[in-house]
């Protein structure tokens, strides 16, 4: 089969890191044209994509919509709602990065716009992919932990006032901007997947930095299981805590550190390589109760699953990756947890 001809909208650290290395390390796919207004992310689009096409606007790139089997919308957030909608009305599938948008009237819309028209859509949500989540997982399917009782997760940086003004994180709530939305939106999944629908959300969230954009929040779930998810970002820490401390009636599971496939498709390195997505020995979780916990060789951490999916429902008709539904489900949850914020200081 010819491969599937791929837009890509946007360039920045989503579709320069993620999107585009994964797209081009899956022979079923074609990047086929890249969009971006910025001079030197053209130059660099056009070395890591040079067959692709570099336009400065989505405007031609939907004059070629025929041409283009998916699309990929990996621009800032407040981006996401108008371009999905062009991409429906054009009748190509869509891939949208997290968070979809920010709020779930505008998210039910275009989930339910694309189920419409018969338009496949999904949501980059790619930390399901990451290798604690998938190694506990495992464990919790394996039914090692018991009835799990408690999820706490952690995205916890250093990131002091400013170091992010130029970019969409420095943005309101109402804009899917600040570290809630950023990051929140996969600590929530997560949580999701794992412990099943919220039923109740409580949140803090605020700005230390006193700006419009929040830059730490804390997130607790009530899942309809009885479970409960603790939830923890923040641009504030500088010594950050476990990554996931999940604990059941029969055994807990602990890791630290962040997935490494970010850091490694940063660096240029093929998902291809035998060292992908496997975290050092250092960062192997731990699974048990007391002095009986040991470490636990970690499940390969694997990004490039999603698009393996995302080529599977294309070319066979079968489900999505990410039911965009959930994702829609995450920006409610989000949304809520904005309520009490207020932009100034703390």
């Amino acid at each position: 089969m010819e491969p599937l001809r791929v837009g890509l909208i946007g360039f920045g650290l989503a579709g320069r890191v993620f999107h585009g290395p994964l797209l081009a390390a899956n022979p079923a796919f074609d990047v086929a044209a890249v969009v971006t207004s910025d001079p030197g992310r053209k130059a660099d689009a056009h070395r890591r994509h040079p067959k692709a096409t570099i336009w400065s606007s989505a405007k031609t790139l939907w004059k070629h919509a025929g041409e283009l089997d998916l699309v990929v919308i990996a621009s800032p957030p407040t981006t996401h709602i108008p371009l999905a909608k062009a991409a429906i009305d054009a009748g190509i599938a869509i891939v949208v990065d997290k968070p979809l948008c920010a709020s779930v009237a505008e998210a039910t819309e275009v989930v339910d716009g694309a189920a419409a028209v018969g338009v496949p859509l999904t949501v980059f949500q790619n930390r399901r992919w990451d290798s604690d989540f998938l190694t506990l997982s495992q464990v919790a399917a394996a039914g090692e932990l018991g009835e799990i009782r408690q999820l706490e997760s952690r995205f916890e940086r250093w990131k002091p006032s400013g170091s992010d003004s130029k970019l969409w994180r420095s943005l309101p709530p109402d804009e899917a901007g600040g570290v809630v939305y950023d990051l929140g939106s996969h600590l929530v999944d997560q949580a999701i997947q794992l412990l099943g629908p919220v039923v109740d959300v409580y949140a803090e969230v605020v700005s230390f930095a006193g700006s419009a954009a929040p830059d730490d929040g804390f997130l607790e779930l009530r899942h309809a299981g009885g479970g409960r998810s603790r939830l923890w970002t923040s641009l504030n820490v500088t010594t950050p805590g476990p990554r996931f401390r999940v604990m059941g009636s029969d055994g807990a599971f602990v890791s630290w550190g962040l997935d490494v496939q970010e850091t490694q498709l940063a660096a240029g390195i093929d998902p291809a390589d035998p060292d992908y997505g496997m975290p050092p020995e250092e960062q192997w979780p731990v699974v048990g109760v007391g002095a009986a916990v040991a470490p636990r060789e970690p499940v390969r951490g694997d990004y490039p699953a999603f698009y393996a999916g995302v080529a599977q429902a294309l070319t066979s008709g079968s489900a999505m990756p990410v039911d965009p539904r959930d994702s829609a489900e995450v920006v409610r949850i989000l949304e809520e947890a904005h309520r009490d914020f207020v932009a100034g200081p703390v």
